[in-house]
């Protein structure tokens, strides 16, 4: 093992380690989330919309704190991402040797139902494609010794309204202002016993770290942007099971550095090739077709 791949064997390792700790940290015995709202001088708590933005980035905050204690566990310090559009959202350097990089992402999604979430990897746009440059991504490309997603899939409460905040007085706390016949704004304040009483707007936490090329799919992962997709199935998620994952991260680097832009003739027509099926066939690789995991690809064109 050369040792640069015992580095990568060493962060896996500690990176799985430490997920499977994050539940625990996140959620009550019953599966809900612990965050409950904001809460004011007055002892006031407002709880959280549901809108998974505000969501994403109070999971990012509540689990910073243990992302920073992981680091340092393993010898690493944290730089963080310097514009909010940047990539990755973390870099992780070791103390001894500042060549040895990690990207690490976080990933927050809700279940669309019990078997599927999905989430975009990043850019395979500019700074994938130029690896030596420093557009929009903390370190180029290639100076990192690989790039990884720490995922969080969540399921929303099933609330008649979880577009508005309520306010609530907690008797735990002993609230200092109001009281449930003293509306804040054109709100009602209702008072309950304990924190435990205010519903959580998400529950039921999975959480899991993979390669990013590992979980990837051979689909953009929104619109007219030039994110790459992730592959949806939940239990594949965790798995690291997708499109490439048996064909290598060679052919995913491959693959989405010439997503749209190469094309081939295909019964007699050009056509921009965006499918794994059509790269390895625009390679001239077919003996490589049963080594893509086909349930996360598009579907394969008839023959």
């Amino acid at each position: 093992m050369d040792n640069r791949q015992k580095y990568i064997s060493e962060f896996e390792d500690a990176l799985e380690e430490f997920v499977n700790t994050l539940k625990q940290y996140v959620s009550t015995e019953s599966g809900e989330w612990t965050i409950k709202g904001f809460v004011d001088i007055y002892k006031n708590i407002f709880t959280i919309s549901s809108d998974t933005k505000i969501v994403s980035k109070i999971l990012e905050i509540h689990l910073f704190p243990e992302i920073l204690s992981f680091a340092d566990k393993i010898g690493y310090k944290i730089i963080l991402a310097e514009h909010q559009n940047w990539y990755p959202d973390l870099t992780l350097v070791n103390k001894e040797d500042d060549l040895i990089k990690f990207a690490l992402d976080l990933k927050t999604t809700f279940r669309r139902n019990k078997k599927s979430a999905g989430f975009t990897l990043g850019s395979h746009g500019a700074y994938f494609k130029e690896r030596d440059k420093d557009k929009n991504i903390q370190f180029p490309y290639n100076q990192y010794t690989g790039h990884y997603c720490l995922g969080v899939i969540y399921t929303r409460a099933d609330l008649d309204d979880l577009s508005e905040t309520e306010v609530f007085h907690v008797n735990e706390l002993e609230p200092t202002y109001g009281n449930e016949e003293s509306p804040i704004g054109a709100r009602k304040v209702t008072k309950i016993e304990n924190l435990k009483s205010i519903t959580s707007v998400i529950r039921d936490f999975d959480f899991f770290a993979a390669p990013k090329w590992k979980i990837a799919s051979d689909s953009q992962g929104s619109g007219n942007t030039a994110n790459i997709g992730s592959i949806k199935d939940i239990d594949d998620l965790k798995a690291g099971n997708g499109v490439f994952s048996q064909l290598g991260e060679e052919w995913f680097d491959e693959y989405w550095m010439n997503y749209g832009s190469a094309t081939m003739i295909k019964d007699g027509k050009t056509i921009k090739v965006t499918s794994i099926w059509d790269f390895l066939e625009f390679k001239g690789r077919l003996d490589l077709m049963d080594k893509v995991v086909a349930k996360g690809a598009k579907r394969r064109r008839k023959q």
